[in-house]
Order: structure tokens, then C-alpha cells, then sequence
């Protein structure tokens, strides 16, 4: 990185502790772009995505005091804020229900024993498309860890599956993808 973009970097942290608000605009007109990239391919979806980046601007605006440029880079740092957020929308009441209804559905599907019938809107290209491709259990369990990221635990606890089965299962789903995907 160059000099004059850390320089860059500090003085518009500096900014945004003594709360000035064009420091904020700078701060979304350069890092915006990035974290909701990050949000959208954790949600997969554009009005969600753009409400939680919203928020995290806020929290970042709120928290900017608790930056520690010696404990790592202000990317870095709001990055976790944004991995954090879409935790927490996961955890929240709207996507609870959501999943819940998800998970009728994907019961419904799987009795019908024809995973091919789930569709999804997304634009991962080659490898989403190889996920499609695996068992319904090797697909929820990769879709919930590695798409939407909860933990192996949390999955086992959603799934009503002994965490073992959980991490054998994702073992088997990426070394099943990395044979398709070379």
C-alpha cells in the first residue's frame, strides 16, 4: 500500500473521531462498494443488503473511537463489523422466520426425494452452480456454514443433527466440490 493512502487512511479516521460528517461521506464513498459486497453474498438479497449496510456505516460512526490502528487496519476492522451485522440479522426474529419457512419447504422437497426442484437467485457463477449439484444434506449444511455463516454448532442445533454429522458433511460437500470443480 502506499504511503500517502495510509496517510490517506489515518487522517480520515482522525476526521471521523472528532465526528466531522464529510469524513463519514468519504469514508462510505470509498468503502461502501467493498462491504456490501460482502453483505449481499452473505443475504443474497439487494433490499437487505442495502439496509444492513446502512447500519453498519451507523455502527462503524458510533464506534469509531474503539478503532485501534495498531491492532490492524481499518478495513479490517470494518469488515468485522460487517461479518457481525450479518450475524446478528441472521439471529434476528424476520430471519428466523424465514428460515423457518425454508426449512418446511426444503422438508417438503426432500420427501419428495428431487433436491433439483430448489431454485435460487444468484450470480456465483461455475461453483454456485456445483453446489447445486451435491445431496440436499451436503447443500444445506454448506449453504448455512459457508453462505450464510453459522457456526458448525449452530447448523447441528438448527438441523436437529449431532455436530459430528454436521462436519462430516461438509468435510464430504468440499472434497465432493473440489472434485468437480478441477
Amino acid at each position: 500500500m502506499e504511503q500517502s493512502t495510509e496517510t490517506e487512511i489515518r487522517n480520515l479516521v482522525i476526521r471521523l473521531q472528532a465526528k466531522n460528517t464529510d469524513a463519514l461521506s468519504d469514508l462510505y464513498d470509498r468503502y461502501s462498494a467493498a462491504l456490501y459486497g460482502v453483505i449481499y453474498r452473505m443475504v443474497r438479497n439487494s433490499d437487505i443488503a442495502e439496509d444492513l449496510l446502512q447500519d453498519v456505516f451507523i455502527k462503524i460512526w458510533t464506534h469509531i473511537n474503539a478503532y485501534n490502528p495498531d491492532k490492524g487496519r481499518l478495513f479490517t476492522w470494518m469488515l468485522n463489523i460487517t461479518r457481525n451485522s450479518c450475524k446478528d440479522y441472521f439471529h434476528s426474529k424476520h430471519y428466523q422466520h424465514q428460515i423457518s419457512a425454508l426449512h418446511n419447504s426444503l422438508a417438503q422437497i426432500d420427501s419428495l426425494h428431487n433436491p433439483s426442484q430448489i431454485t435460487y437467485q444468484d450470480e456465483n457463477g461455475d461453483l454456485y452452480e456445483l453446489t447445486q449439484t451435491l445431496e440436499l444434506k451436503y447443500k444445506q449444511v454448506i449453504e448455512l456454514v459457508y453462505i450464510c455463516g453459522y457456526s458448525q454448532e449452530e447448523v447441528s442445533k438448527m438441523l436437529h443433527i449431532p455436530i459430528g454429522t454436521v462436519k462430516t458433511r461438509s468435510c464430504n460437500a468440499l472434497k465432493r466440490l473440489r472434485q468437480l470443480y478441477i
